[in-house]
């Protein structure tokens, strides 16, 4: 029992009574594409390529045992990459390469300490907190930044450029220095990733870009013509080791460590979910958070950097007949037969290809013609989206991931400081109930404001309620204000005492203060609020129809209203 519960991705692989023949074919595939890509995305991280290749091997072992899904691969990702080196490089003097990987080290290791942290707390909604207008404006700002950022690596020269517009300004001025064999090369790379998946998804586009790449670069030895390449790997694993660094440096990576963790968690909690659905599987969030917590930890150890889950390469996992997790293992056994045994095989790959990449992964975070469907149903999510990316782009990804959670945040309290309200009408005969606005021939009842509330009542909406029911008044002079309830989820102690207030001066105006469709939870509440000994307490209805009989038999129990 306790195995199943701690390790319940072992107990997958040995209790799956299917063949183990599709596993080994997907876990085949899966490491043609998972080589080019943590040795890609480990550059975008600002460390030696290698270091993507032990990140491989770690983290898909440590997901493999522990994580909960099937068929989800993690790996190196170009969304957390370029977090890492925004984090870590502050941190470096003089660019040490070895201090480098100790400081990626040490934040896997934070981030994996957060993601476990938050999974054992069952914190799985904590992923929800990126809308999908700010998630989708954080990448578009990332996919650019990251393109820019290997546009002169395509051309085949480097700049110094400390900011976005540094970058740009000095692409444009090193132009000169363009290497024209190492541009087309990366341009030939960059056409087949782009196009050979438009055309068929037999093949992966990654896997026959890079082929070529290699084959053309050792067949006329390009390398010894100005076009950089990987060069020989180190051999070997390195044994696990806990990365020391500097306690100066903790506080500012376990900073950084619960933005990537945040970032980390929205894309996997989604990615586990699409492909759970589809599979007919469970999701389980907060085992999620724990497999991606240890593969990150196991990542951290080995001199790797921390990673995320990548929805292309699970796809071509289970396209390729992953079953379980055995696949994963699969993958990272073949990535560390190559370390082993073959660490020369790729000596020759330009890096010119890598660049185009991680500009091809860059291109698939982006989603613009997203933005055009915002503009024409909702403006105010395409603000939202345009600010995120433009704090990505002009300020940092860091400092673009707290703009992201922040705007989440102010547009979840704007939504519910200022919710829509509308006075309703009964169209026809019948019991239907609409606002007056989108139904104009609607009819009101006579005497009476039929109010709807859109969002809980809660302190900071409570004053803008009130003032509603006084515009209505004041417009209106009805005999009853009824409030119908259905989208009020919640009343809590500073609303109570409003509707109080209001209720008593309504009352000294000969105006009375109903309540309709109000959830027992809710009313249970206010009378613990003590609401019930000011508000009659008859005048909670379970329907309109009931509250309008309700209130023409008190009119016509009043003397001279018969």
């Amino acid at each position: 029992m306790i195995v199943r519960r701690l390790f319940p991705g072992l107990v997958n692989i040995r209790e799956y009574e299917g063949s183990r023949r599709p596993d080994l074919i997907a876990g085949v595939v899966l490491a043609a594409i998972l080589v080019p890509q943590g040795m890609a995305y480990a550059q975008l991280a600002g460390l030696p390529p290698v270091t993507g290749l032990y990140t491989t091997v770690a983290c898909l072992v440590g997901y493999a045992l522990v994580g909960p899904s099937r068929v989800l691969v993690l790996g190196p990702d170009s969304s957390i990459s370029p977090l890492i080196l925004a984090s870590t490089a502050p941190l470096l003097a003089g660019g040490d390469p070895g201090k480098a990987i100790v400081l990626a080290g040490m934040l896997a290791i934070l981030v994996g300490l957060v993601e476990i942290g938050l999974g054992i707390g069952k914190l799985g909604f904590v992923a929800d907190l990126l809308s999908k207008e700010v998630q989708i404006g954080y990448m578009n700002g990332l996919g650019i930044t990251i393109i820019m950022g290997q546009l002169p690596k395509l051309f085949g020269f480097s700049t110094d450029g400390d900011s976005f517009l540094g970058e740009v300004k000095t692409f444009f001025q090193g132009l000169d220095q363009t290497d024209l064999t190492t541009l087309l090369l990366g341009l030939g790379v960059l056409a087949i990733l782009l196009v050979l998946p438009k055309i068929t998804k037999k093949y992966p586009a990654v896997l026959v870009a890079v082929i070529a790449a290699t084959v053309v670069s050792a067949a006329f030895g390009l390398s010894a013509h100005g076009v950089d390449t990987v060069g020989t790997l180190p051999q070997g694993i390195p044994a696990p080791s806990i990365p020391f660094t500097e306690a100066s440096d903790v506080v500012p990576l376990l900073i950084a460590a619960f933005g990537i963790a945040l970032v980390s968690l929205t894309d996997t909690i989604a990615t586990a979910t699409a492909f759970a659905n589809r599979r007919g599987d469970e999701i389980k969030a907060n085992q999620e958070m724990i497999g991606i917590g240890t593969a990150n930890i196991a990542a951290g150890l080995f001199q790797g950097f921390a990673v995320s889950t990548s929805g292309s390469r699970t796809a071509v996992a289970e396209q390729s007949g992953a079953r379980t997790q055995l696949t994963g293992l699969v993958g990272a056994g073949l990535v560390a037969a190559l370390l082993l045994f073959l660490n020369g095989l790729l000596a020759d790959l330009p890096q010119t290809a890598l660049a185009a990449v991680v500009i091809a992964a860059a291109l698939s975070l982006m989603d613009l013609g997203l933005l055009r469907r915002y503009f024409d149903v909702r403006r105010s999510a395409l603000g939202v989206s345009l600010v995120a990316t433009a704090g990505v782009i002009f300020l940092g990804v860091l400092q673009g991931i707290v703009i992201a959670v922040a705007l989440a945040i102010i547009l979840f309290f704007r939504r519910n400081w200022w919710p829509h309200g509308a006075v309703l009408g009964r169209l026809g005969d019948g019991q239907d109930w609409q606002g007056l606005t989108d139904f104009p021939d609607a009819e009101e009842v006579p005497g009476v404001v039929i109010y709807r509330w859109e969002a809980p009542l809660f302190f900071a909406n409570a004053s803008r309620f009130r003032e509603e029911v006084r515009r209505l008044v004041k417009e209106r002079q009805p005999a009853w204000v009824v409030i119908q309830c259905e989208a009020v989820t919640d009343v809590d102690v500073t609303a109570a005492e409003m509707i109080e207030q209001l209720d008593l001066e309504l009352n000294s105006a000969g105006i009375h203060l109903a309540f309709v469709e109000m959830r027992k939870r809710l009313q249970d509440l206010t009378r613990q609020y003590g609401l019930m000994d000011s508000v009659d307490r008859q005048n909670f209805y379970p329907t309109i129809e009931t509250a309008l009989a309700a209130i023409e038999s008190k009119r016509d129990e009043i003397p001279g209203n018969a």
